[in-house]
């Protein structure tokens, strides 16, 4: 049954019987529902206590009112985890963990220990540039050349699978969140965190965990940081992989 938190501001779904106290945070494109395997699986294991969200601009959850960054998202969320029992564990997959890794470090009286999964926390190598045809229409396109039309064409052509598929606001929010890495945030973060991956990741490669940990190790969380891989699953490891994350979460919860 979908529920609202943070005062109707946020849309999304609550299992278990008691307070909750694991906060799910999904992927770019995704809903809450991705959790419900992890959450409520079926067979004997009961339902975790938790909370899982419809992030602004996906789901039940209307879009920001401007293109937010991360750390806005988080600051929205942050609300809900005072109808929480504390610590809260974060469980969040890709687009969520760039909220989780700020819910740690802002919230860090109230988050206990992160689970993360295919987050893109670190950028290895150069940022990729723009095919050079599209930055071509770009510029021209600024300079009053070239109309919206044939601007949207262009974007349909060159731009990223999720890109395409956003719309208003929520291709600026893309754009702003694509750019975003996150080791400072790494380097204060002073929780236990448990990545769990996807060896066949090719949305967020393996290699990102690899050196998120050692940051995660020579910063605070030290000897607190794991990586647990997964062979054989890709990137939508709350779908393909749930055991592996409720057992996660679950360690934390112990």
């Amino acid at each position: 049954m979908l529920r609202t938190f943070a005062d109707g501001r946020l849309f999304g779904s609550l299992t278990g019987d008691a307070t909750p106290r694991v906060l799910a945070l999904h992927g770019w494109g995704r809903t809450h529902h991705d959790f419900d395997a992890v959450l409520r699986p079926s067979g004997d294991a009961p339902p975790l206590d938790a909370v899982a969200l419809d992030l602004p601009g996906f789901g039940a959850t209307p879009p920001p009112p401007e293109p937010w960054g991360s750390l806005q998202y988080a600051q929205f969320v942050a609300p809900v985890l005072e109808e929480m029992q504390q610590p809260v564990v974060v469980v969040a997959h890709s687009f969520g963990g760039r909220l989780g890794v700020h819910l740690a470090t802002l919230c860090s009286a109230q988050v206990g220990a992160l689970v993360l999964t295919g987050v893109p926390l670190l950028r290895l190598g150069p940022p990729r540039q723009p095919a050079r045809a599209y930055r071509l229409v770009r510029s021209l396109h600024r300079l009053g050349l070239i109309d919206e039309e044939r601007m949207e064409r262009a974007r349909q052509r060159y731009g990223s699978a999720d890109y395409r598929a956003a719309q208003g606001v929520m291709r600026q929010v893309h754009g702003r969140q694509v750019q975003e890495t996150y080791e400072q945030q790494l380097d204060a973060i002073a929780v236990p965190v448990t990545m769990v991956w996807g060896e066949d990741d090719a949305t967020v490669p393996l290699a990102v965990a690899t050196a998120a940990l050692v940051r995660l190790r020579d910063g605070r969380a030290g000897e607190r940081a794991e990586l647990v891989v997964c062979p054989g699953a890709g990137h939508l490891l709350p779908l393909t992989a749930p055991g592996a994350l409720r057992r996660a979460v679950e360690r934390h919860l112990a």
